[in-house]
């Protein structure tokens, strides 16, 4: 998620001031920006570029049929990208996170879901590389989310993490256009080149043999 802390409207200068951010503060942010709690400190993006965007769409395409719908895989997981999640005191909207069906038994009806994923997976670009790693991982491994990927499309990686006490531990990286089977969703192959090159002809080849 493409990060600004700083924003140009004079209006939001009252945001900046050093007092702990409230949830009141962000639902003041306009639906067309993005807001999060970290740390009390109110952290304020635009919607994700068509890249990003393409990464999300990517992830779903790949995980929802065999993990989600049961197609040809074990189903029992449920995916929802950009979801708000109250986590403590904080406030995170990563890009793609699942839970298993079994945990999740009913969704709330409005914003914030207090339940923490399974599986949670952020989209990197420059300027939110070390907001996801430095700052949302540790609230990810605090509250025991036990799977975690960070996805770099203009370095074409794939990083796999494992939560250890107050942080996440790097077990795996993937590189290029390579097809993988990566924990916990090793039932099904994914398409790395799917993530990086959205507008790839699907090969149909096999399906015409």
């Amino acid at each position: 998620m493409r990060l600004t802390t700083m924003l140009a409207s004079s209006s939001w200068d009252w945001y900046l001031t050093k007092k702990r951010a409230t949830y009141e503060d962000l639902e003041r942010v306009p639906d067309h920006q993005v807001a999060e709690l970290l740390d009390g400190e109110l952290i304020v993006s635009p919607r994700p570029s068509p890249l990003h965007g393409s990464v999300q769409g990517a992830l779903l395409l790949e995980l929802g049929p065999p993990y989600q719908r049961g197609n040809v895989g074990p189903g029992g997981w449920l995916f929802i990208p950009e979801p708000e999640l109250h986590l403590g005191l904080d406030v995170v909207v990563p890009d793609v996170a699942g839970w298993r069906t079994a945990r999740l038994l009913s969704l709330p009806p409005k914003a914030g879901i207090r339940t923490p994923p399974d599986w949670v997976c952020e989209a990197l670009s420059p300027s939110t590389a070390r907001i996801d790693r430095f700052r949302k991982l540790p609230i990810y491994a605090r509250e025991g989310v036990p799977h975690l990927w960070l996805i770099d499309p203009l370095n074409k990686t794939l990083e796999v993490f494992r939560p250890t006490e107050d942080s996440q531990h790097p077990v795996a990286m993937y590189h290029g256009d390579t097809v993988v089977r990566v924990h916990p969703f090793e039932a099904a192959e994914i398409d790395l080149g799917s993530f990086w090159n959205p507008l790839r002809p699907i090969n149909t080849k096999s399906s015409q043999e």
